[in-house]
């Protein structure tokens, strides 16, 4: 039985693709990466900021030093954060508001877990706060997806067993987090890109609660 529901934010509740884009492209012109496009940013889904610096340097065949690299993510960060005021609850993807609500209303513990170190600017941004029971970020875990730290805190938080919890994911690191942390999943996608997801949706607004609840 389902007693908790942890959502991982960007591609799940939210989108802020666009925005992390726009700032890794910013940062990509700066540095002469003329590689960078769409496809390339694909790379990054679901993977830590720091593991984005190592692929993008290496396709560039640039040497950075450790410290150049660490700026590197500084300096596209910055110009994330920066983005962020412009963020509305336009980012919200289909179904996330209602299913939020809908949980709410049935005493279901909601949490959002993410790697970000942005997530309760982009939480408060669209005005989600409220609806949550805990928010666990980047800066409260020392290991990132697919380490399962970040739900294994989550589940602390709302003081709910593993067995008991539900993962809503968009990225295979995030699913195999889900799995080493003893959850089930449910993914947001595609069967061939999360082929170890319990179940495989497009978006939430693709099931009813009444179904999320059962898996």
């Amino acid at each position: 039985m389902i007693k908790a529901v942890l959502f991982d934010l960007d591609g799940v509740l939210v989108s802020t693709d666009e925005y992390h884009y726009r700032s890794w492209k910013k940062l990509s012109a700066e540095e002469g990466f003329d590689f960078f496009d769409h496809e390339f940013n694909h790379k990054f889904r679901g993977v830590a900021r720091m593991e984005c610096i190592e692929i993008i340097t290496k396709a560039s065949r640039k040497q950075y030093t450790p410290e150049q690299k660490q700026e590197l993510a500084d300096r596209k960060n910055r110009y994330f954060v920066e983005s962020l005021s412009k963020v509305t609850t336009e980012v919200l993807l289909p179904g996330a508001l209602s299913a939020l609500h809908e949980l709410k209303n049935r005493g279901i513990k909601i949490a959002v877990a993410s790697n970000s170190r942005n997530a309760l600017t982009i939480i408060k941004q669209v005005k989600i706060e409220h609806l949550l029971d805990a928010i666990v970020d980047g800066h409260q875990i020392e290991n990132s997806k697919p380490n399962p730290e970040v739900f294994l805190l989550a589940a602390k938080k709302v003081g709910v067993s593993p067995a008991h919890c539900l993962v809503v994911e968009d990225a295979v690191t995030g699913i195999e987090s889900a799995r080493r942390a003893g959850m089930k999943s449910l993914g947001i996608g595609t069967k061939e890109r999360l082929p170890n997801a319990n179940v495989v949706i497009p978006d939430l607004s693709a099931i009813s609660v009444d179904e999320l609840l059962k898996l």
